[in-house]
């Protein structure tokens, strides 16, 4: 499914299509890339100061190993496999490499101390990449370091006017609300009359992408591609 024949809503992998391949792992970057608009990856600081793309603060859920990301030097996380795929942790320098020429990056910040060094990384790629976070400190660390990045706030449970503001705030693109927010009657239309894109996360299934398509999002955030 291509995007000319899903009109001009972006699809979103979200963590890289993590329903179907190892979530947030170089192999999920590539299998999804022919399929989507985007792949979003998550990315925190590991104990001996890298990057790595990695969703949770701890090891245990994706791992045979326990204890913080943040504990863990790059060698440790480098040995370690996402479940049984056989997949590594990636830094995020590899997995910005793995992403095709046409293939929008969204970068999730976990961390606001990450921002500077996810610039960086992005440069030196020279991937287009969308940065979202739910820390305003870390969007406004970009904006700080090169207002032209850009920029989406994640939101959890604001209220429409507060979300949609605190986004305008930073000098956001983007806002990424939960289904439930993005389908407010009212949302979509009060971030489209502030200039922000509408980016709604994470569709489950055929029911989720429908509501979302009716409420007139801009993008869809997905652990599949295969639900339009």
């Amino acid at each position: 499914m291509n995007r000319t024949s899903r009109g001009d809503v972006t699809l979103i992998g979200h963590r890289g299509c993590a329903g179907q391949y190892p979530e947030n792992t170089v192999a999920a970057v590539e299998r999804a890339a022919p399929h989507v608009d985007a792949v979003e990856i998550d990315v925190r600081r590991c104990a001996t100061g890298e990057l790595v793309v990695f969703h949770d603060a701890e090891l245990d859920r994706l791992t045979d190993a326990s204890g913080p990301v943040a504990d863990a030097d790059r060698d440790e996380l480098r040995g370690l496999t996402v479940h049984d795929s056989g997949e590594p942790i990636p830094g995020l320098d590899e997995a910005l490499a793995a992403a095709p020429d046409d293939l929008l990056v969204n970068v999730e910040l976990k961390e606001p101390g990450a921002a500077s060094d996810a610039l960086d990384a992005a440069r030196r790629a020279e991937t287009d990449v969308l940065f979202s976070s739910f820390h305003p400190e870390a969007l406004a660390t970009l904006r700080e370091r090169d207002p032209t990045t850009d920029r989406a706030l994640l939101v959890a449970d604001e209220g429409v006017e507060r979300a949609v503001e605190a986004a305008t705030d930073l000098g956001c693109a983007a806002v990424h609300p939960p289904i439930d927010i993005a389908t407010e009657s009212g949302f979509v239309k009060t971030a489209h009359d502030a200039g922000l894109t509408v980016n709604a996360w994470t569709a489950a299934d055929r029911e989720d992408v429908e509501r979302l398509l009716a409420a007139g999002v801009d993008g869809v955030v997905s652990d599949r591609w295969d639900l339009f």
